[in-house]
């Protein structure tokens, strides 16, 4: 394709796709994603085809999540390409999940934002030691999207809570203790499986190549996370947190409470509905509904003004605490949009 930001290549049997933009660590763009879905689309009846591989280009990592520099010049004269954005994307994220063949995704090095939509919905989802994965949306005034609450809110216990509303990133072995991943291998074997992927199914050569996985730091902190993250409003969280007595806990208060006021208390109700949701695609429903309110809130143009634009790191919130936080602007985000919703159903539904 122009400008080669997704390279399509088959080799045997395997269809690979490789997100192209090293220099921006292969944040999506609206053509990536017309891309991949694309060739999705080729390979579901090419017979020649019987495994799908993503990857990313470079060094850094898989995918840092969607072009947020482009979504904030366009929610400052309107918003219109980026609700185009995020119905192809959250589209594609769907048809991951439901694609009859299987997709192997490798999550190596940092995997953040939609680089996370366009991995973890996959049927073998490979981690590494160098992994690095995260939805940070609440530091740019945002609510996590691409199916991320929907898969936060179903993490045993509270771990999804704990990554929704810090953001921080996680290693590969937290990512499957939270069920975002489902294989370890050594990143030094990654050229080995993709050869392989080539030749064998993908189950046994993800299986053959596959390790134990280090034991979950997150996993381990679950003694104190299950009980700080249970309520549903956002400050009485951050007074467990406070209570706990470990230094984990501690920064983690610290974090949450430099984050948006508004993202986190959305965030954390994004979650709490997404609980109780049957399948992804009523969770990239409600996605859309909170993306389209979030993309008029004040915080997230100046959260990506902070992050990306000045670089400053030093956001002004409006509200600028959980407390002033408006319950109208919470329902305001999960109102339906009429003839706008996204409107993906699950098959039988």
């Amino acid at each position: 394709m122009e400008h080669n930001d997704v390279l399509v290549e088959r080799t045997g049997r395997l269809g690979h796709l490789i997100l192209n933009r090293p220099q921006a660590m292969n944040a999506l763009n609206f053509a990536m994603v017309q891309a991949v879905a694309k060739a999705l689309d080729d390979w579901e009846t090419d017979d020649g085809v019987s495994t799908v591989l993503i990857s990313g280009a470079g060094e850094r990592g898989l995918c840092a999540g969607g072009d947020i520099v482009s979504i904030y010049h366009d929610a400052r004269t309107g918003g219109e390409s980026s609700e185009v954005f995020w119905r192809a994307e959250y589209h594609l994220n769907a048809r991951i999940r439901r694609y009859p063949k299987p997709v192997v995704t490798l999550m190596d090095g940092v995997v953040l934002g939609g680089g996370v939509g366009i991995s973890a919905h996959a049927s073998h989802r490979v981690v590494t030691e160098r992994s690095r994965i995260g939805m940070p949306e609440t530091g740019i005034g945002f609510v996590p999207d691409v199916g991320g609450t929907y898969l936060l809110s179903h993490a045993p216990g509270e771990l999804g809570t704990h990554a929704g509303l810090t953001g921080t990133m996680v290693s590969g072995a937290d990512a499957i203790a939270m069920g975002l991943a489902d294989h370890f291998i050594d990143s030094a074997v990654l050229p080995t499986l993709v050869a392989e992927l080539a030749e064998r199914t993908a189950s046994s050569a993800v299986a053959r190549l596959g390790q134990a996985a280090p034991e979950s730091a997150l996993a381990a902190a679950r003694w104190w996370i299950d009980e700080a993250y249970a309520p549903d409003d956002a400050g009485t969280i951050l007074q467990r947190l406070t209570r706990v007595g470990d230094p984990a806990a501690d920064a983690a208060a610290q974090i949450i409470a430099g984050k948006s006021p508004t993202a986190v208390t959305v965030t954390l109700a994004a979650l709490r509905r997404a609980r109780g949701l049957s399948s992804l695609e009523e969770g990239l429903n409600q996605e859309m509904r909170v993306s389209l309110r979030a993309l008029r809130w004040p915080d997230f143009a100046e959260g990506i003004r902070a992050q990306m634009i000045d670089k400053d790191r030093n956001p002004q919130w409006s509200p600028a605490t959980l407390a002033e936080v408006s319950g109208d602007v919470v329902a305001a985000a999960f109102a339906n949009l009429g003839e706008r919703e996204l409107g993906l159903q699950a098959p039988g539904d």
